[in-house]
């Protein structure tokens, strides 16, 4: 009698305990840049044991048959319900101490994981409207300065991750995905003054935005707080972008 072939299609939803995925995500306001948390709660009424009300980042850990992006692709797709291509794979981190308190061990205790834990982090920025989190009390957008009481070492992790995209504003286009597909130059220059902490010179950061080929003018313009005059609007072509020769320090020629 034969065997029937098993197909290696097949998803094996086993857990691999000691390995996770997390996702900073960032997202822009007019006032803040912030980060998307999700709540961490646990009661086992319990008066040994503490309750758990607090938050940490969207993650969970890597399935057997799933890889890395796949893994941050699932978290993001829960999210969104969209399919988003612009995370980065950022650091690993892995140190003993990463769950050193009381409640994060109960946590983990809990989800039958394993103390010592290695997680794989992606951050990616977007649009803070392309998350619906309305009526949704287990996802929240915090300052980036003002956060809450978070779980594990996903401070540090926020820490870490937003120093990057700090470095990285200036030379890619991530800075894109943070404004609207159409935006106003002054809603990109408050992105920028927003991210980067930093006051730009109107007058000259126009001047600059408008002779960069891949920001591309619009027919469309948008009122704007209490102007009477609409203001122009423009979308980044990725499409321009790619095809220039020279990228180095592209973004940063703005500023």
């Amino acid at each position: 009698m034969s065997i029937p072939h098993r197909s290696s299609s097949i998803m094996d939803f086993r857990k691999i305990n000691n390995l996770s995925v997390e996702c900073v995500i960032f997202g822009l306001d007019s006032d803040n840049l912030n980060v998307l948390l999700s709540k961490r709660k646990l009661n086992l009424y319990n008066d040994n044991f503490p309750m758990i009300d607090d938050w940490m980042l969207p993650g969970q850990h890597v399935y057997k048959s799933s890889n890395l992006a796949q893994s941050a692709d699932s978290i993001l797709k829960d999210l969104t319900k969209e399919t988003l291509t612009n995370k980065k794979q950022f650091r690993t981190y892995g140190s003993n101490r990463r769950a050193n308190t009381e409640k994060d061990m109960l946590w983990i205790r809990s989800k039958g994981g394993d103390a010592q834990n290695l997680t794989v982090v992606y951050y990616l920025a977007v649009a803070v409207n392309a998350i619906a989190i309305e009526n949704n009390e287990n996802l929240q957008w915090f300052p980036i300065k003002d956060l809450p009481e978070i779980g594990f070492d996903h401070e540090t992790i926020i820490t870490d991750a937003y120093e990057d995209l700090k470095s990285k504003v200036v030379t890619e286009t991530i800075m894109f995905d943070l404004v609207p597909m159409k935006f106003t130059l002054n809603e990109l220059q408050t992105a920028f003054e927003i991210a980067l902490n930093i006051e730009l010179d109107n007058r000259n950061f126009r001047k600059k935005a408008m002779n960069k080929p891949y920001i591309v003018p619009l027919e469309d313009k948008k009122k704007v707080g209490s102007s009477k005059k609409p203001s122009k609007l423009y979308m980044f072509s990725k499409d321009v972008f790619d095809k220039l020769s020279e990228k180095d320090n592209i973004i940063s020629t703005i500023l």
